[in-house]
């Protein structure tokens, strides 16, 4: 492309009306080739003079940015070990108490190490509470077994009838 139709095609960005172009005049020597491509060199070059500046900033942007960067990592790691150690916490307290539930309610550790599993305290408050209710439940009713010590009376009669109710316990109705 020549210097004319560089000055067409560029054109200024200020809007102001580019200048009036030179008339073409035909390379006809080495050095007048060699004139023009150093003019247009320094002109693209000219266009970069801040190339050096702008990549120091850039530079000095990276460092920047690494060094939030790491202080932001050191952050979350923060937060990480203190999330697992907020997750030890329930289980820390459900272990304390169920030993005192245990305690409490006079449970068997047998019957606390099947039954009392929880690892967080509202389970396992709930499962103290049905094992609890199981005893209450069981001591209410007792020992029961129906008929147990009644006799049943013959309706009289003969021995032999009597003897065989009493052999095989059952009353035969006449």
């Amino acid at each position: 492309m020549t210097e004319q139709q560089g000055g067409q095609n560029g054109g200024q960005q200020d809007g102001s009306t580019p200048p009036e172009p030179k008339p073409f005049t035909p390379i006809t020597s080495q050095d007048d080739l060699n004139r023009i491509i150093a003019d247009r060199v320094s002109r693209e070059r000219g266009k970069f003079a801040d190339y050096g500046d702008l990549k120091a900033k850039a530079g000095r942007l990276d460092e920047i940015e690494q060094a939030n960067k790491s202080e932001i990592e050191r952050a979350n790691d923060r937060v990480t070990k203190a999330e697992a150690e907020a997750a030890k916490v329930p289980s820390l307290v459900a272990g304390q108490l169920r030993e005192h539930l245990v305690k409490l309610h006079g449970i068997s550790t047998e019957d606390a190490d099947l039954f009392l599993t929880a690892s967080d305290p509202e389970t396992l408050l709930k499962q103290v509470d049905r094992l609890v209710d199981r005893g209450s439940q069981r001591k209410k009713q007792g020992n029961h077994v129906p008929r147990e010590g009644a006799n049943p009376t013959s309706s009289g009669g003969d021995d032999m009838r009597s003897f065989t109710n009493e052999l095989f316990g059952r009353a035969l109705k006449e």
